[in-house]
């Protein structure tokens, strides 16, 4: 079954057959490195066992290493329709296994793949990021059964998603992500794997949802609200910000700044005072 993705001519080679370079505006930074690429689709839980849904596969480099490791299905989901062309020839090598639907991530309704529960693994496009992650989060604290997330990310915004309170990138993704998953970093990816080039590194996280997390939550909008506020002048003191409340009760003093403040204390300020 994957002897046809296998026997596909170089992605380089495809790129340059069909004149497709990365563009700009679109965030574009492919990956050529097999062994890179096949290291994090084997990284996705029960890739064999659930749909996975990938973002921005340009000329599907890690796309065909989704499917080269098992994946039963793949839903591909790309804005830049000059892709076409590289993509139909894996979508005839697939034997049925790539979908590709060609539209912006961030209006394409997930619920509606068709699909009860799935993976999502992808090397995000660096502009949108953090606003796919976020989004992502929501679907999850709402009930819809995303599995797991392997993510490429700049190794900076992989720092903020993973950080404890008290370190350098603590700040209100970690606060968000925390709530609803468990997160690590995987896999470090050095620029030369890219091209083009970026100038920053980048890393791999793994998102887990956990459940006993997700049924403590309440709301995860008035938390991410929260944060907003606080993380938005994380140099001053907490009381400074939000005055005529009682620290006391979240065992604070009022002195702090947001970066010392316990994912689960967020929680439960948000539900209390928003």
């Amino acid at each position: 079954m994957t002897d046809k993705i296998a026997s596909l001519p170089p992605v380089s080679s495809m790129m340059r057959e069909c004149g497709l370079e990365p563009k700009k505006q679109f965030g574009q930074n492919f990956l050529f490195d097999l062994n890179l690429t096949g290291r994090i689709a084997r990284s996705v839980p029960d890739i064999e066992k659930i749909p996975v849904v990938e973002v921005g596969p340009g000329p599907a480099g890690l796309t065909r290493a989704i499917l080269l490791a098992g994946a039963k299905q793949v839903i591909a989901i790309e804005k830049d329709k000059t892709t076409e062309p590289i993509l139909s020839q894996v979508i005839d090598a697939s034997d049925g296994r790539l979908r590709v639907i060609f539209d912006d991530a961030l209006r394409v309704d997930f619920s509606a793949l068709g699909v009860a529960e799935y993976a999502i693994c992808a090397n995000l496009p660096y502009n949108v990021g953090t606003e796919l992650l976020i989004g992502w989060l929501h679907k999850i604290a709402s009930g819809e059964k995303i599995k797991s997330m392997t993510l490429m990310f700049q190794r900076e915004v992989a720092l903020r998603i993973t950080s404890r309170p008290g370190d350098e990138h603590y700040g209100r993704l970690a606060v968000l992500t925390s709530l609803i998953a468990d997160s690590k970093i995987i896999i470090d990816v050095p620029n030369t794997a890219f091209v083009p080039r970026p100038k920053v590194q980048s890393a791999v996280v793994q998102i887990i949802p956990n459940m006993e997390k997700i049924a403590a939550l309440h709301d995860l909008g008035k938390i991410e609200q929260l944060t907003a506020k606080l993380f938005g002048q994380r140099r001053k003191m907490i009381r400074a910000i939000m005055p005529n409340v009682n620290w006391e009760k979240y065992g604070l003093t009022g002195t702090e700044r947001a970066e010392k403040i316990a994912p689960e204390t967020f929680a439960l300020m948000a539900h209390d005072l928003l």
